[in-house]
């Protein structure tokens, strides 16, 4: 209990740590931003296919992988749906208007609550090391995200400090499905397979619809593939070690 909340705390707090730099400066290049999301995209495959994925096979069979990854993915699909992810750095039509950047910002928190959620499963699996570093894993990709708000917060005129601190809060969130998701799980214990296999299904699907996307959006999709293979390698050396 105590380490997968201290995992989840750092986990969604990485939120914060990423907007750190806007306390300092107002900008970053297109390139770093493409190199820092594809990596995160990197080790998230990683994170997916070499730890979740075997684990929740191990603890039960392709039937209860296929339900739960598409679980997740149905879960994110309708989150996209219904709460669009707005692409803060691209968008035009929100500049200047309040409550849009509080639509922004809501929808942002709603898309962070499944994240946590992968998190805490990951600890009440068998697996001691598993929760480590999937929040490892999640932490990195909320980094990113959370300069990505402040600096657009910031665009819209915003103190320094307050778009920090509602870049991190929108991460915070996080702790409490991570929490539930912990309890449920290990309470129920079928429930630890189907868990890890949406866990798995939700962060393939952010991979893929948003994360890889963006990174090829600026016309750095070279850098940005060397940084995705990069982190994948990255990821399976730390599953190797700790798993």
């Amino acid at each position: 209990m105590e380490a997968a909340l201290i995992g989840s705390v750092l986990s969604a707090l990485a939120t914060g740590l990423g907007a750190v730099p806007i306390l300092f400066w107002s900008h970053v290049t297109h390139r770093f931003r493409d190199i820092l999301l594809a990596l995160t995209a990197g080790i998230m495959v990683a994170a997916s296919t070499f730890s979740l994925i075997p684990q929740a096979l191990a603890l039960s069979n392709l039937y209860v992988l296929t339900i739960g990854i598409s679980l997740g993915t149905i879960t994110l699909m309708l989150l996209e749906k219904f709460v669009p992810h707005v692409d803060l750095d691209h968008s035009k039509i929100f500049k200047g208007i309040d409550s849009k950047a509080a639509l922004i910002i809501a929808a942002i928190t709603l898309h962070n609550l499944p994240e946590g959620l992968s998190v805490g499963v990951s600890y009440a699996s068998h697996n001691t090391g598993l929760g480590g570093l999937i929040a490892f894993a999640i932490g990195l990709q909320n980094a990113p995200e959370g300069l990505l708000v402040a600096l657009f917060l910031i665009h819209q005129k915003m103190n320094k400090f307050k778009a920090f601190l509602i870049a991190t809060l929108t991460g915070a969130v996080e702790i409490i499905t991570s929490m539930l998701g912990f309890l449920l799980t290990s309470y129920v214990e079928n429930l630890v397979p189907y868990g890890l296999s949406f866990a798995a299904g939700a962060m393939l699907f952010i991979v893929y619809k948003e994360l890889i996307p963006e990174s090829h959006g600026d016309g750095h999709a070279r850098s940005a593939t060397l940084s995705f293979i990069t982190g994948l390698l990255i990821m399976i050396y730390l599953t190797e070690i700790f798993s």
